[in-house]
């Protein structure tokens, strides 16, 4: 988390330090598809009627703001979303009527950082590829809530609750794409990006309950998203 957060300052200074000009504006949307390998997703996958690997996959959604640093590189700062709720059941417990028992898993990042883009095209191409990379900082939350069976009272009673843990890691991503322009200041994008962080130790609701007990979470994932780019 420290080395990205040192690389997100460095890119805030960057923006600073550099002459006001001309920038660029990126709106986007598409979908997040979690990577979700971790103790947690593999225990709600044991635990519940969730398939982790899939139910998670979402909506996402930013905007970034860019400027040129050079001829062909940009330096741009953003903020994305993803959110999902994901209703389930216990996979091997029922309510003695035999009908389930029903909760809701809910998991949300919102990345927040800097891109260092190669666009090696010339300012009238009509098409212009790019790739770029950068680093994030990622508040995340996870949370559970509806009935939950208490596993440490034998008579396995059925109580609603809510189960919370939630935190800021730093992260890094790498992206490439293509922007289409309609014409001199208007363009279609289309964007596939990658972003990994390292496995977060919970907290909250989700902490420890012992040495090699920890619940740990998977927040990378890929994103694939469509936009547009104005530049003014």
């Amino acid at each position: 988390m420290r080395r990205s957060l040192a690389l997100v300052t460095l890119g805030l200074i960057a923006a600073v330090a550099r002459p006001a000009s001309a920038g660029n504006l990126d709106a986007r949307f598409g979908v997040f598809f979690p990577r979700a390998e971790s103790s947690l997703f593999a225990d709600d996958a044991l635990l519940y009627r969730v398939n982790p690997k899939t139910d998670f996959d979402s909506f996402y959604g930013g905007a970034e703001y860019s400027f040129k640093l050079e001829r062909n590189l940009e330096l741009g700062f953003h903020i994305d979303g993803f959110g999902k709720n994901v209703n389930t059941t216990y996979r091997d417990y029922t309510r003695p009527n035999g009908s389930g028992i029903y909760q809701t898993l809910h998991l949300e990042e919102i990345p927040m950082g800097f891109s260092i883009r190669l666009v090696p095209t010339s300012r009238l191409a009509k098409i212009a590829p790019f790739v770029a990379v950068g680093a994030d900082l990622i508040y995340w939350q996870y949370r559970e809530y509806g009935d939950f069976i208490d596993f440490s009272d034998p008579t396995l009673p059925v109580r609603s609750d809510s189960f919370v843990s939630d935190g800021v890691k730093g992260g890094l991503h790498g992206s490439g794409g293509v922007r289409f322009f309609l014409n001199h200041d208007i363009a279609i994008v289309v964007e596939g990006r990658y972003l990994w962080a390292p496995l977060v130790t919970m907290g909250g609701d989700f902490s420890p309950n012992g040495p090699g007990l920890e619940n740990k979470i998977d927040l990378s994932g890929w994103s694939a998203t469509f936009g547009f780019h104005i530049r003014f």
